[in-house]
């Protein structure tokens, strides 16, 4: 979601200008986080100009799928985000205005996606839990090197590491 310096100065030099605009943000599936799958959202906001600083007030409605933190089935995870950022074309930005999160302009051209994508991130629970009471042997019980094992379940089993060392105990009781 790209504007340019001269169409927000045209548009919102009276009055802000209102925009609605559907991201792709599938990108954040793979990076190292728990989304599992996210849709295109749903942006829609205002911009308005103040001087040098342009602001963005803008709420970004989708929903994503994250992990149960129980049986780690999908969970749907509705959301939706209030978002403001601040941008300054002023070509002397300081120290003060990093601090307090006004972003540089630098070009011509405000993309507004990145912030989208932090602002998704930020909103991510720590974990969820699924409404629907699965019987334990519909969850998961194993993966990519990991298995879930109960004391009812779990057998006698040797660790592979150790099966030496097992032998020559074995060897030892013998002796005796």
């Amino acid at each position: 979601m790209k504007f340019t310096l001269s169409e927000i100065r045209k548009s919102a030099y009276n009055e802000p200008f209102t925009f609605e605009n559907k991201v792709d943000v599938s990108e954040l599936e793979s990076m190292n986080n728990d989304i599992r799958q996210i849709s295109s959202v749903m942006v829609d906001g205002n911009c308005s100009l103040h001087g040098e600083q342009i602001t963005f007030s803008f709420q970004i409605t989708g929903e994503m799928i994250l992990p149960c933190a129980r049986t780690l089935v999908d969970v749907p995870y509705p959301f939706h985000i209030q978002a403001r950022e601040i941008f300054s074309t002023s070509p002397y930005y300081s120290k003060e205005e990093a601090d307090n999160e006004i972003h540089p302009v630098e070009g011509d051209v405000i993309d507004l996606t990145p912030y989208i994508k932090e602002n998704i991130l930020l909103e991510v629970p720590f974990r969820v839990f699924s409404e629907d009471a699965k019987s334990p042997e519909e969850t998961k019980r194993s993966g990519d090197g990991w298995e879930f094992t109960t004391e009812n379940n779990q057998e006698k089993k040797t660790d592979p590491r150790l099966q030496k060392l097992e032998a020559l105990l074995k060897d030892n009781k013998e002796e005796k």
